[in-house]
């Protein structure tokens, strides 16, 4: 943020000094959850997104919140207690208990002594990622929208545009994808897009005549989406005074980017709520299960919830693939794009495309915001 910014800047310093005594590490944190005793401070703007977009009271959202913090730290112990026979893990909202998939039926126990609800899988997670990465190198066409790992039916499922089903170069792409393993078709009824927008008045960033949103905030910088801008870009903020510039970017094939800040801004680690909800502190980013609870704030549409529902999906927009997204059913619109995706207090990553509205619905995918740590060496600003 700028230093003559005054709209917001008093209200992000107080909710960062407010959640400061807040802070417990991330495993008390889970337990704690669990007991209901001790847990991290939860944001009533997050909350009240759930309640509107996920149809939850205040007690379900919290509790739902609270459950899936314990998800994520059983996931990490069943992945290393499954090795090589894990298939995959997703979090069930009707038990509130994370479900882990496994080749190995020896495991079962120890894994239900984890925490896990066990299903037994034919084929690891390892084994279905070897077939998706064979049709992310097949050249799929644009009636392709997506593809991706599906824990749950323990296939690769592609997603097929309804209206392009009977087109040669999709049916040859399908023949190929059957060939290749354990494949499922679905079909769906539109193609996925950015949410890149032209220049609008607002709170976004600009890059030239694009519009986008501030993902999250790193020493030196913001993350965001790559198709917002090339390295070198010049950016400016939302009173069009310059902020800094793009110092990496990858599109397609990633839609990641970060950039530098200064000239009079700085980093907070917070993600806004744009005046219609308040803002959420971001302590760390551990990744949450499918089947949680999930919000966006981008600087069109606000704050929406909803679930994720798939990972490491390859979606196909018309500028070229994309690799190891996340998909979800948050809604998204033009300008949101490179927005943050959190689950309670934890980063997941950046907005990248979709499809629908926040008026009709609609499902938009994000960049894990810890693979554009890794990719560029950047740490993320937490509270």
């Amino acid at each position: 943020m700028r230093h003559t910014r005054s709209r917001g800047a008093a209200a992000l310093l107080l909710a960062l000094g407010a959640g400061a005594a807040a802070l417990v590490p991330t495993a008390q944190a889970a337990t704690a959850t669990a007991t209901g005793a001790g847990a991290p401070e939860m944001s009533p703007g997050l909350v009240q997104a759930m309640q509107r977009d996920l149809h939850l009271t205040k007690p379900e959202a919290e509790h739902r919140l609270g459950q899936e913090r314990l998800a994520t730290a059983v996931d990490r112990r069943a992945r290393s207690i499954a090795g090589r026979s894990y298939a995959g893990s997703w979090f069930d909202a009707r038990t509130g208990r994370l479900t882990v998939a496994s080749t190995d039926p020896s495991l079962t126990g120890r894994l239900r002594a984890a925490g896990a609800d066990v299903r037994p899988a034919a084929y690891s997670a390892a084994w279905l990622d070897a077939v998706k990465k064979q049709l992310d190198q097949a050249g799929a066409p644009g009636g392709v929208a997506a593809w991706r790992v599906d824990p749950k039916v323990n296939r690769v499922v592609v997603d097929v545009v309804s209206s392009h089903r009977s087109d040669n170069d999709v049916k040859a792409f399908v023949r190929k994808a059957l060939e290749a393993g354990p494949v499922q078709v679905r079909e769906v009824g539109s193609a996925p897009r950015t949410f890149a927008a032209g220049t609008v008045g607002g709170d976004p960033y600009y890059t030239g005549n694009v519009r986008c949103s501030i993902g999250f905030s790193v020493q030196g910088g913001f993350v965001t989406a790559g198709h917002c801008g090339q390295p070198g870009a010049a950016v400016s903020g939302w009173d069009h005074t310059p902020v800094g510039s793009f110092q990496g970017s990858s599109f397609p094939d990633n839609d990641y980017a970060w950039v530098s800040v200064g000239n009079g801004w700085w980093t907070v680690p917070v993600v806004l709520g744009w005046g219609t909800v308040p803002d959420q502190l971001v302590r760390g980013s551990n990744e949450a299960p499918v089947g949680a609870s999930i919000c966006r704030s981008g600087s069109t549409t606000h704050w929406h919830c909803g679930t994720v529902l798939a990972k490491n999906e390859t979606v196909n927009y018309s500028q070229g693939a994309v690799h190891q997204l996340t998909k979800t059913s948050v809604c998204a619109e033009p300008g949101d794009s490179g927005g943050s995706f959190i689950s309670g207090d934890q980063a997941q990553g950046v907005t990248s495309g979709g499809w629908g509205n926040c008026s009709s619905g609609g499902e938009t995918w994000f960049q894990p915001v810890n693979e554009i740590l890794n990719r560029y060496g950047l740490r993320l600003h937490t509270a």
